[in-house]
């Protein structure tokens, strides 16, 4: 697929030991580029890639934003969609750091120095993988926003120790890779849609190289309303009888397979299932309560893979 590059004036000629990796569709990244703009990093550049957005108003945003970088930084941009496995690892092949940092459009450091900590990690200990976390922290309270928040504060807003106990389950939107790791292990671009993808590249990694577990989060800020989230969790489905076909034993330790194996022996799930979704999308029900339902929905969707 051909693509479309815009390099600013500090590119050429840069010797970079992290790059900065960045996707998006849709989203608008500029935030993130005014963070990063704030508080460089020598030693540091970005790869943008707009994955067949097709807004060129938004565009013409995002480049102009990219040509006010203090750090080298090229944009890239495509025609069409590749997809997020596909697009990350598209983004890899004009990386030229020895350590890549995934770090998604929607994301916000949560601290000025975000990026010298990444830098002085790999210069201390040059680890193979380190995951970030994220947060909350800086993200708007917004009610249409408050299933969402709920779901990421129960299982994903977690403190490094907590997040050591399952090493493989990192995601991409805040992940430190090693040059020569993701040359032999890259994202698996048969998972389409969204979901787990980034798991099922932490189970494989990890039976090779430790992943490293640090407390230098950033605020994910793209929440989603309950039924884009409950759309995702469709969407994911067929990724989830990917990863459990090809990592039975580490996807049995995980709640949502646990779960799927009990509602697999409930009598007529089909017919109830929807009921599930039904209250997690009901405004009028407590928040926990339909929390917990959402979370059941997704265990119900995944039975047929257990």
């Amino acid at each position: 697929m051909s693509e479309t590059l815009f390099d600013n004036a500090h590119w050429a000629g840069a010797a970079p030991r992290l790059s900065i990796l960045t996707p998006f569709k849709g989203d608008d990244p500029t935030p993130l580029l005014t963070a990063l703009g704030q508080a460089p990093a020598p030693g540091a550049e970005l790869v943008l890639l707009d994955d067949g957005t097709g807004d060129a108003a938004l565009a013409a945003r995002v480049e102009a934003a990219v040509a006010a970088l203090p750090i080298p930084a090229r944009f890239l941009r495509l025609a069409t969609n590749e997809g997020r496995s596909k697009g990350r690892n598209r983004l890899v092949g004009h990386a030229r750091g020895d350590h890549f940092l995934f770090l998604d459009s929607d994301m916000l450091p949560d601290r000025p120095d975000f990026l010298q900590v990444w830098l002085d990690l790999i210069a201390a200990e040059n680890p193979a993988v380190a995951f970030g976390g994220f947060s909350l922290d800086q993200a708007p309270v917004r009610p249409d926003h408050a299933l969402h928040r709920a779901m990421a504060g129960h299982s994903d807003c977690l403190p490094a120790t907590e997040r050591a106990q399952m090493p493989e389950k990192i995601f991409t939107s805040n992940l430190l890779v090693r040059r020569d790791v993701f040359a032999a292990e890259t994202f698996d671009e048969s998972f389409t849609g969204w979901g787990w993808e980034d798991v099922e590249w932490g189970m494989r990694v990890t039976a090779r190289w430790p992943i490293l577990h640090v407390e230098n989060t950033a605020t994910h800020l793209g929440l989603d309303t309950p039924q884009t989230l409950a759309d995702k969790y469709e969407q994911s489905a067929g990724n989830f009888a990917r990863i459990a076909a090809r990592h039975p034993d580490l996807i049995a330790r995980y709640g949502s397979y646990k779960v799927a194996k009990v509602l697999k022996r409930a009598p007529l799930l089909k017919l109830w299932r929807p009921l599930l979704k039904a209250y997690a999308l009901a405004e009028a029900a407590p928040l926990k309560t339909r929390a917990f339902a959402l979370r059941l929905y997704r265990a119900a969707l995944y039975v047929e893979a257990v």
